[in-house]
């Protein structure tokens, strides 16, 4: 049974914006315990998964669970980098890996932080934190996934899978990566499509006969991936927010030539 008032009756306001990627706000170190808590875990439970992540040795000292040790895990979590954050609560979360219940609750009160209070990342089963972009990246890739193994292309799925573990990687995500393996899982629909499999997109893209200007916009798409996911330059990294386009619109492309086939 849903737990509060706004989840029973189905009130929920408009996501934030993301605005929170590389950082763990204070109130963010705080509800990653709380919610451990709440899912049954005493403080010195939570302290044992928490040293062991920061490679820390608890405080002898600290032995009453309220507030030594509850004080104790809220410092640790102040005082680490932003990124042993979410390691913390990937550890916390897959500790209650035989007990679903409070796995699932744990899953859902995170998500729902992560949702309300604007951060681009999700805990997700069974990856653990991946990235989350805004909706239609999330619609986007979570179609194309689905569209390549429905139709059994499970090299184009594995690429766009590849491509959100590069994007969700901590401290320093692979965007790279990411744009190398959302461009190849498209190259691996298009060959498929005309069959050219040993062509690249920039040769197949007039074999696609796609409707004027379609065609440029996706050579310019195809030469952009070429600069900055094949061909990089020293300096020159993609930011955030284009390699989730370039995700997204390659996710996009490959859906629609699938569908129109």
């Amino acid at each position: 049974m849903n737990r509060s008032f706004s989840d029973r009756h189905g009130y929920r306001g408009p996501e934030p914006e993301i605005t929170i990627r590389e950082d763990a706000p204070d109130f963010l170190r705080f509800q990653v315990a709380s919610i451990a808590r709440s899912c049954g875990l005493s403080p010195t439970a939570i302290r044992t998964i928490v040293c062991d992540i920061l490679l820390e040795v608890p405080d002898p000292r600290n032995w009453s669970e309220y507030p030594n040790i509850w004080d104790e895990v809220l410092d640790l979590l102040r005082g680490c980098e932003w990124y042993k954050v979410y390691d913390v609560a990937e550890a916390l979360w897959r500790n209650f890996e035989y007990r679903p219940d409070e796995q699932r609750r744990f899953e859902d009160d995170l998500n729902r932080v992560f949702r309300e209070k604007g951060i681009g990342w999700e805990l997700k089963d069974p990856d653990g934190i991946v990235f989350r972009g805004d909706q239609t990246f999330a619609i986007a890739t979570e179609q194309a996934v689905d569209a390549f193994a429905q139709s059994g292309r499970y090299t184009a799925a594995g690429e766009i899978r590849e491509a959100l573990k590069d994007i969700s990687r901590r401290p320093d995500p692979d965007r790279t990566g990411a744009i190398q393996h959302s461009m190849a899982a498209l190259e691996c629909v298009a060959r498929d499509m005309t069959n050219a499999p040993n062509q690249n997109l920039g040769q197949i893209i007039n074999s696609l006969a796609l409707t004027p200007p379609l065609g440029d916009a996706v050579h310019k798409l195809w030469g952009y991936a070429s600069q900055n996911g094949r061909h990089v330059k020293e300096g020159r990294d993609a930011t955030a927010a284009e390699a989730e386009l370039v995700v997204s619109v390659a996710c996009s492309l490959a859906v629609f030539l699938l569908r129109r086939t």
